[in-house]
């Protein structure tokens, strides 16, 4: 429905607001009543023009699959834990754990379900990113895009054959060559897009050699700008950074970024006034 005419009337709660010309989570409100849904959509309206999408919300943990598709066959390179709860009423990703700490017969009803995913939306060749969610009731696709996953984060994939980044595997696959034996480098591998803890213009961090000295940390990149005004979800689109580590299980993995994370601290100073 358009912005200006959303309305809670004939909206089941709680649900999700989804501006269909945003992306990246900004402007993905949750509402429990129609109080929250009339506040969620006059944020919405006050960053962007066009049309919104309501959602019923979906509860459950929530994974991501990074796969290729080849004549319409899913080849599933990983599935990511996002041990973050997501919960609203902004969702904000920040740690992709690979490989899953899921059951097999969950890991494959999730490859299952983004195969059907692929099927209905005519994927055929390429990369494929899908999110979704698991609960009691299945697993629930909220998205499947003929992309590969998003930031920097495609970084943390490494593969024993027949190339180690997913970059150069996407290429091969492109050029024709038969990339079915790729396989995940073996232990475990986490990236943790940094977030952004509170509105300002960015200064710069503190800590940052202490953080890469935590055992299992392989880069930090902040790709902040200093003197750049920063926002949080849901009106912010970026993240200060990107963290990333590999280790011998996903336990250890999801520690050290935390880990490693507690040692960074981001300086921000408030915007200047315009004197109009």
């Amino acid at each position: 429905m358009p912005l200006a005419d959303a309305s809670p009337a004939g909206v089941s709660f709680p649900c999700v607001l989804k501006p269909l010309d945003l992306s990246g989570s900004r402007g993905v409100i949750r509402a429990n009543n129609a109080r929250e849904f009339r506040e969620a959509a006059a944020r919405i309206a006050r960053m962007v023009e066009g049309d919104l999408l309501i959602e019923d919300y979906i509860p459950g943990r929530e994974f991501a699959l990074e796969g290729l598709a080849t004549a319409g066959r899913l080849q599933t390179l990983a599935i990511f834990d996002k041990p973050d709860p997501l919960e609203g009423p902004y969702f904000e990703e920040t740690i992709y754990v690979t490989p899953s700490r899921e059951s097999e017969e969950i890991q494959q009803k999730i490859r299952d379900t983004a195969q059907a995913a692929v099927i209905a939306l005519g994927l055929t060749d390429g990369p494929v990113h899908a999110e979704m969610r698991v609960n009691d009731h299945g697993v629930w696709i909220l998205e499947a895009a003929a992309r590969p996953i998003g930031g920097l984060c495609g970084r943390v994939l490494r593969f024993d054959v027949p190339s180690s980044k997913l970059e150069e595997l996407l290429l091969r696959h492109a050029l024709g060559e038969d990339v079915s034996s790729a396989k995940l480098a073996a232990g475990s591998h986490g990236v943790m897009m940094i977030p952004i803890p509170r509105a300002g213009v960015y200064r710069g961090v503190q800590g940052l050699e202490d953080a890469r000295r935590v055992p299992g940390v392989e880069d930090i990149v902040i790709t902040a700008k200093e003197g750049h005004e920063m926002f949080p979800l849901p009106e912010g689109s970026s993240y200060l950074g990107f963290l990333f580590f590999r280790g011998a299980s996903p336990a250890k993995v999801l520690g050290g970024l935390r880990e490693a994370h507690r040692y960074l601290r981001f300086i921000f100073s408030k915007p200047l006034p315009v004197v109009k």
